[in-house]
């Protein structure tokens, strides 16, 4: 057998076992449904013995069909890579999956299922060593309120005690919070194993929740940034700053956001520039829709050691050419950036895992 036909035969041995039938990994433990098919097709099973209808809402309505043992089953068309949020629809009620997960996206806790994809790994636990995610509360004067945000630190930090490092503020998008990117994002795993291979320097990532009420500051227009950006510079960095071994200048500070979280970290960074020196954006980049290009000229070349913006290819057409857009007002302004479009992804969270892939190893050199 030639090398061509070998090749052949171990990839299509990787496909088959990548993809034999399983039970998801989101599954709540020792539940066998939903269950994953070598097709990507998904089957749902659900005790609901009196219910009158039974349907699943996974990238669209699946109804489903009460079956010889009592229980409501369907078989969903295949359905894309990545992670999905769906809710069972019981009697035309809309609710949680009793045999998932929970995830909160779209201002509510709700099921989540990841489907595999063929040979990747980047984003998968795997034997390295590894960095934790701490809960850190902390009190703010501004809110008059304990906050919580999630503090990542490499591996090795409790170990080598004189060792300091770069901090990237890492935001959520809307009808998220702090759990978003540790969760979904799968953000621990991405880290650990850039950081392994030599592709990243190791460094402490903040996720903290996006959104502040302060008395006296109107935020009801959510592109209205002034009371996170407060918070922010006058509290989060002084209680980072203070608990944790950082590196504490501009120079080894970045931020970073997906979606809504795209336009406060462009905002909060380009009000402070003397605060931090690597911005990014995901499915949201600028001060804002429609923001004017005068806004962004050569001096951010000076000011900021990266730029990076990116967007998924099957995002929606306004989300697309608002991200499109951004990146032609940077290369008419002259501001060196990095624009990265994920192949085949929409507004989601494998758009913003590739994105963080690529942004990461970037920082901090």
């Amino acid at each position: 057998m030639n090398k061509t036909a070998i090749l052949a035969a171990l990839l299509t041995v990787v496909s088959a076992s990548a993809f034999a039938q399983e039970s998801a990994g989101t599954n709540i433990t020792g539940k066998e449904y939903p269950k994953i098919n070598p097709d990507r097709t998904v089957i749902f099973k659900v005790d609901a013995p009196t219910a009158e209808s039974v349907a699943v809402n996974l990238g669209g309505r699946h109804e489903m069909t009460k079956n010889s043992d009592g229980q409501w089953e369907v078989t969903t068309p295949p359905i894309v890579p990545g992670f999905h949020y769906y809710q069972l629809i019981i009697d035309g009620v809309s609710v949680s999956d009793p045999n998932s997960k929970q995830f909160y996206g779209s201002s509510r806790w709700q099921s989540g299922i990841e489907i595999p994809e063929v040979c990747v790994d980047y984003y998968l636990d795997k034997d390295v060593p590894h960095g934790e995610v701490r809960m850190q509360r902390y009190w703010s004067e501004l809110t008059q309120s304990w906050r919580v945000c999630n503090v990542y630190v490499p591996a090795g930090y409790d170990e080598n005690l004189s060792e300091r490092y770069p901090v990237l503020y890492l935001l959520h998008g809307a009808g998220e919070d702090e759990t978003g990117w540790p969760t979904q994002g799968m953000m621990y795993n991405i880290l650990d194993n850039l950081i392994d291979e030599g592709s990243a320097v190791p460094m402490i990532v903040v996720m903290d929740h996006g959104v502040a009420a302060i008395q006296g500051i109107d935020s009801r227009n959510m592109f209205d940034f002034t009371a996170y950006e407060k918070l922010v510079i006058e509290e989060l960095i002084p209680m980072v700053d203070s608990k944790y071994r950082t590196l504490a200048d501009r120079e080894h500070r970045g931020i970073c956001g997906l979606s809504l979280g795209g336009f406060q970290s462009f905002t909060i960074a380009m009000d402070n520039r003397d605060k931090f020196a690597w911005l990014g954006g995901f499915s949201g980049s600028g001060k804002g829709p429609g923001t004017t290009a005068d806004l962004y000229d050569k001096s951010m070349n000076d000011d900021f050691r990266l730029i990076f913006i990116s967007t998924g290819t099957k995002e929606s057409p306004q989300m697309y050419a608002t991200v499109k857009n951004f990146h032609d007002i940077l290369v008419n302004a002259g501001v060196k950036h990095v624009f990265y479009q994920s192949a085949g992804t929409d507004h989601e969270w494998l758009t913003w895992r590739r994105s963080l892939y690529r942004l990461v190893p970037l920082l901090f050199k």
